[in-house]
């Protein structure tokens, strides 16, 4: 990527991979597609709206964007011109039915996710994956719908079944389900027709369930009642490529046991390719099991993995936390990927209105119940136009708690959480600043007095100043943008100084970097400049290092 790019374009959201390409998508909205056995060069998506979710099949693309719309391509899609994507989103027939909140790619089939929560299915039906009788409909080039009250969708980049979850936490299934991958306990037919109950299922919340060719994989969160609740996996389907993490077949779902994920972890991901499965734990373990033919499990050597076993993690970037990385399993291919961290700061900012004494303006739902909200966010993000303000009010005090939280989430992050409440609000939001922008127009644009686009720490009779601008890029640094966005009464401020160049370029280029320029040198004044500000900022929880590093390059040039 060129080097002048913003940094929001080299920051990876997403990745979707299949035998025959790779999609990423990046936090800018923008993807890109490789195409294997191709002498092309990488080649940018041409689609006009922002991306929100990127998707990969056998033979068929998808993308979500943040409108709500789906555009995809295929053989099955578009066979008269299979490398064009079309615009299937507004092919479903009932027009208030448009909206899309998710996608998912199987083999040869994309399934679609209303806001609506309906289930629909375009594409192959070759094993009865669309839920019909594949002598009757083979195929479809525009989406039909498969189940109403669908919560979740479940399928896979190589697989020809798919799963659908409704809300009370019931899961149907259908498709190909020759090995035993559908989970209904029984060989009694290759084709499962029609979307049928999956009985059996173990008790708890369905997190996830990923399906590959031969097997699926399902990820439940089983509650205890003096412990935080404690995630579990489950596999079935045929051994033969020793994807199920055990050392036999299984046509139900059976519990896959190791000690590996059993006592000290929590499963945060997993992810399947064809014919093997991955897991990231919450304590930094990365475990595979099954085929390894291609090094897709990333042991170092090719021999299959018939149980779950550790693999070497690559050094986390900027001591991240393990959370903000992501696994993504190809057809044979695998993926470890970076997701920054500005999201912490939508987080953060989310729980701005859960929090009274931060906020101060009230938003009265349908149901009598006061939501908090903090008007410096509302004011910028609404084009500081009190009109707007007031009309927002006048919408949430029709909504349920559940759904003024949903809006309130998608003012602070940009995140578009729930399409259909998007709709009804996006012509008095300003949709396409993100949340980074909004708060730097805050701080930056929005105040006359130059010195008010710095922040400023006293201590020790000395008072240090910090680029609002640093602190705000930095979503870990959240504190200082917080405190200036409340007022906080602790931020005892009586005059503004420059901090000393070098500690700034120190401290501006760790952020960035979590690294120190060999060309400067470090003082001890220096030092107690750079630990005041990693006291008050509370930066040893975030970046450890920073502080040893200071004192070794002072040692060693002393």
């Amino acid at each position: 990527m060129n080097e002048n790019e913003n940094e929001n374009e080299k920051q990876i959201k997403q990745i979707s991979s299949s035998s025959l390409s790779t999609i990423l998508l990046f936090e800018n909205g923008k993807a890109i597609e490789y195409l294997f056995n191709s002498k092309q060069n990488p080649q940018k998506i041409q689609i006009k709206e922002n991306i929100q979710k990127v998707t990969v099949g056998y033979q068929n693309e998808a993308i979500l964007t943040i409108e709500g719309n789906v555009f995809a391509k295929g053989e099955y899609i578009n066979p008269e011109n299979p490398n064009e994507f079309i615009n299937i989103s507004s092919l479903i027939e009932d027009t208030n039915d448009r909206i899309i909140q998710d996608i998912v790619s199987g083999s040869n089939s994309i399934y679609l996710l209303t806001s609506n929560q309906n289930a629909y299915g375009i594409g192959s039906n070759d094993d009865c994956q669309l839920g019909f009788d594949s002598y009757a409909l083979n195929k479809t080039e525009k989406p039909i719908l498969m189940m109403k009250n669908v919560s979740k969708i479940f399928s896979g980049n190589g697989s020809d079944h798919v799963f659908l979850l409704n809300s009370n936490q019931e899961l149907f299934g259908c498709g190909y389900n020759y090995y035993g991958q559908l989970g209904l306990g029984k060989l009694n037919k290759w084709k499962i027709q029609k979307l049928t109950k999956i009985q059996n299922i173990p008790k708890g919340k369905i997190i996830d369930i990923q399906c590959g060719y031969t097997h699926s994989v399902m990820l439940i969160e089983i509650e205890n009642e003096n412990e935080n609740p404690k995630r579990k996996l489950y596999s079935c389907g045929h051994n033969r490529y020793n994807g199920l993490g055990k050392n036999e077949n299984t046509y139900k779902f059976t519990e896959i046991k190791s000690s590996l994920f059993e006592n000290d972890d929590n499963i945060l991901e997993i992810s399947i390719g064809d014919t093997y499965t991955l897991i990231l734990t919450s304590n930094s373990k990365l475990i595979g099991f099954g085929n390894n033919g291609y090094g897709e499990l990333g042991t170092g050597n090719t021999e299959y993995k018939k149980i779950p076993i550790q693999i070497e993690l690559p050094k986390l970037r900027f001591n991240e936390k393990i959370s903000n990385y992501h696994i993504l399993c190809g057809y044979n291919r695998s993926f470890l990927y970076y997701s920054p961290s500005f999201s912490n700061l939508e987080e953060d900012l989310i729980k701005l209105f859960r929090r009274k004494e931060f906020c101060n303006i009230s938003f009265k739902t349908k149901n009598g119940e006061i939501i908090e909200a903090h008007k410096l966010i509302l004011k910028y993000r609404l084009n500081q136009n009190q009109n707007q303000i007031e009309k927002l009010q006048e919408i949430i005090s029709k909504k349920s708690i559940k759904e003024s939280n949903q809006i309130f989430e998608m003012i602070y992050s940009n995140r578009i959480i729930n399409p259909k409440l998007y709709f009804e609000i996006k012509e008095i939001i300003n949709s396409n600043e993100k949340i980074e922008e909004t708060m730097k127009r805050i701080y930056l644009n929005g105040n006359e007095n130059e010195n008010e686009k710095y922040f400023i720490i006293e201590r020790k009779e000395k008072q240090y100043k910090f680029p609002k601008l640093i602190l705000i890029m930095r979503s870990e640094l959240y504190r200082g943008m917080f405190l200036s966005v409340t007022n906080d009464t602790s931020n005892k401020v009586t005059d503004y100084s420059e901090l000393s160049n070098k500690s700034f370029q120190i401290f501006e280029y760790w952020i960035y970097s979590n690294q120190i320029k060999d060309e400067i040198q470090i003082t001890q004044e220096i030092i107690d400049e750079i630990q005041i500000g990693i006291d008050y900022f509370q930066l040893n929880q975030t970046n450890p290092n920073l502080f040893d590093l200071l004192i070794n390059k002072f040692n060693n040039q002393n």
